[in-house]
């Protein structure tokens, strides 16, 4: 981006008065920043009031400093980008909004916005262990099966959900509620490098923006808008997973939800989507159905399979040569849990399930 072009667009996100809305505002009425800056002060009250439009007539004072510090900070890294509305990169899915960002900043591959599988995964700070647990598998499973997994980086489900999506070799993407020079909660530090290499990190904020707690409920609306579905693994009545779901909700995106303990407070903002039109789901592949990532299980032509003499050999090749999970393993055969016990059993018999992790067969046998 040439500088005049940044310095006009960040001219009018730093003018007094002119938010996000008016912003929009402007540049449906009058094009490109350039051209607004261009209007005489009777045009410009056309839109907006008597003071905003003689706000708009002076630069701001601290436009130099921000231009330049942007301008640094694109130039330390060839995988960052500032992308505006005009912009044809711009992710279609946000224009859509009520309310789209007017400057997203990017840190990583800009081919993941547009990737073709995307989720968002949400869930508490404060996961119980069974909670992250799930979160972690969802994702790898939901990787292996080649989905971009989208979520905030927080503590808790956001970071499980992240690091899943990465070890199913799957690339993720972060929406986060600070400038893109700053990483929060710091302990996902080497996270966020992690994701930056192999997805993307985005921010509507300028750079230097802390992390503010009103910044937060924000950033989930673009969480919900980047993907075609949302998960909410555990949430509490009062989560901000809550709004997630709500904003998917609104835009017409699916809402799914993992069910637990009636007696876990982290369960019952899933239970109460649930009642509310949430699809319960219970395995990766329950969403990969759902949103047409996969073909549905045709459980007449598994149960024909499960009497194929092939049948190990192709469940052993779904397995690879890495520990897998159940999730990992419905979602890559398309097995329902009744058919994927039989063959691991079988399999368990002949001595070759070693790769699975302890208390898989605990858990089918409770399925």
């Amino acid at each position: 981006m040439q500088r005049q072009e940044l310095a006009a667009w960040l001219r009018l996100l730093l003018t007094p008065g002119v938010g996000k809305e008016t912003a929009r505002k402007l540049l449906a009425a009058f094009g490109l920043p350039e051209a607004v800056f261009a209007q005489p002060l009777d045009a410009l009250q056309t839109v907006v009031g008597p003071k905003t439009a003689q706000a708009l007539q002076q630069t701001p004072d601290t436009l130099d400093a921000q231009v330049a510090q942007v301008l640094t900070w694109l130039a330390e890294d060839a995988r960052r980008h500032v992308l505006t509305l005009a912009d044809p990169r711009f992710p279609p899915e946000l224009l859509q909004m009520a309310d789209p960002p007017v400057l997203l900043y990017v840190m990583g591959d800009l081919d993941v916005l547009a990737h073709p599988r995307r989720l968002a995964m949400v869930g508490s700070r404060n996961p119980t262990p069974q909670g992250e647990a799930n979160a972690h598998l969802f994702a790898r499973a939901l990787g292996e099966a080649g989905v971009c997994v989208v979520s905030g980086l927080a503590l808790g489900v956001d970071g499980a959900a992240h690091t899943g999506a990465l070890d199913g070799g799957a690339p993720t993407i972060a929406v986060v509620g600070t400038g893109l020079d700053r990483v929060y909660p710091r302990r996902h530090l080497a996270l966020a490098h992690r994701i930056a290499a192999h997805g993307a990190i985005v921010s509507e904020y300028p750079l230097g923006t802390p992390p503010l707690n009103a910044n937060f409920p924000q950033r989930n609306r673009l969480i919900a808008g980047l993907s075609q579905g949302t998960l909410v693994v555990e949430a509490t009545l009062k989560s901000g997973s809550l709004i997630t779901a709500r904003l998917a909700a609104e835009q017409g995106r699916e809402v799914f939800a993992i069910p637990g303990s009636i007696h876990a407070p982290q369960s019952r903002g899933c239970h109460a989507l649930i009642r509310q039109g949430a699809k319960l789901v219970e395995s990766a592949q329950d969403i990969l159905e759902d949103l047409r990532m996969v073909e549905p299980r045709d459980l007449s032509a598994a149960s024909d399979d499960a009497g194929d003499g092939n049948s190990s050999d192709s469940l052993l090749e779904a397995m690879g040569f890495d520990p897998v999970s159940l999730d990992a393993l419905q979602a890559r055969t398309g097995l329902d849990t009744p058919h994927l016990q039989a063959r691991l059993l079988e399999l368990e018999l002949d001595g070759s399930v070693g790769r699975l992790p302890g208390g898989l067969f605990q858990r089918l046998g409770q399925a």
